[in-house]
């Protein structure tokens, strides 16, 4: 199939002045930047994270109030930050409009099935933002590098992929698609912290040390998916996550700019004085149950 050429557009949206304050927010980086940006002030990148994320939530009324179909996909070597970004977009917005989609390994009932068919049954319906933390493009890095699948099933997949997602953006979806690109020293550093400190032992995933071995292995399989899927109406952007604060600034502000919308205006709400009729010591009837220790 032959690809598509990406013609770069800036997208006008609410989001567009947000997006601008971060530095890469309209898409248009070109990842040549002459000199890396000073480390960002904890205070500073609570700040401009709390911009982006009130404009989040006016995507999301707008979202809801369209009728809108959005799919982003995060996907990079472990330790690149993907859940951090997925947790800094959804930590102030509703959970029934943005859906996080973290799909396990396949069940034997799963791997009898059309491959994409499990990912299939995540899509959005009218009104939903889905994210999925890593997709279908398992069959593009993990599995052939890993050797969970046959040389076959990824030639395939590398080949019909960019069918798929054409009937998708064709059927009204909105596709938008990150890498999010760490270093191998970072990557060492993230991985040595998983294994020595207790709050982050969880993350660290059977897959995770052949990974280290497998570097290069991994850079060919990421090059040849950007190859092969980097299309004009799906087009991959990268994110680099060194410097995970300004990593989730750039991936949200990217969101914002490629998604037009507008604030849109919302009701006055009064808030209702408490009824005064059955009115009764409600405080007292609790008074004898059951508390939690008060420790704090």
């Amino acid at each position: 199939m032959a690809k598509d050429k990406h013609k770069k557009k800036k997208h006008k949206g609410a989001g567009s002045e947000a997006a601008d304050g971060t530095g890469n927010g309209n898409g248009n980086g070109t990842g040549t930047d002459a000199a890396a940006p000073g480390k960002l002030s904890g205070k500073e990148y609570a700040k401009q994270l709390l911009k982006l994320q009130v404009e989040l939530c006016h995507l999301q009324t707008w979202v809801k109030a369209k009728g809108l179909r959005v799919i982003v996909l995060f996907e990079g070597r472990d330790g690149a930050g993907k859940g951090g970004t997925i947790k800094a977009i959804t930590e102030r917005v509703s959970p029934r409009v943005f859906r996080i989609a973290a799909l396990p390994a396949p069940s034997d009932r799963e791997k009898s099935q059309m491959y994409m068919q499990r990912y299939m049954q995540h899509f959005p319906s009218a009104g939903e933002v889905v994210l999925f933390d890593r997709s279908w493009y398992n069959r593009a890095g993990v599995e052939p590098v890993m050797g969970f699948c046959s040389k076959e099933q990824h030639e395939r997949f590398l080949q019909r992929c960019p069918e798929f997602e054409r009937y998708i953006v064709d059927g009204g979806i909105t596709l938008i698609k990150f890498w999010l690109e760490v270093s191998n020293k970072e990557q060492e550093k993230r991985f040595l912290a998983r294994i020595t400190d207790p709050v982050r032992q969880w993350k660290l995933s059977p897959m995770d040390l052949p990974s280290r071995t497998l570097w290069y292995d991994y850079s060919r399989a990421r090059d040849r998916m950007l190859e092969a899927t980097d299309t004009g109406f799906a087009p991959w952007v990268i994110v680099r996550s060194d410097d995970k604060k300004r990593a989730r600034l750039n991936a949200i502000a990217h969101l914002l700019s490629v998604i037009p919308y507008k604030k849109l205006p919302r009701e006055k709400i009064d808030l209702p004085k408490r009824a005064k009729k059955r009115a009764y010591d409600d405080e007292a009837a609790i008074k004898d149950r059951r508390f939690v220790r008060e420790v704090f």
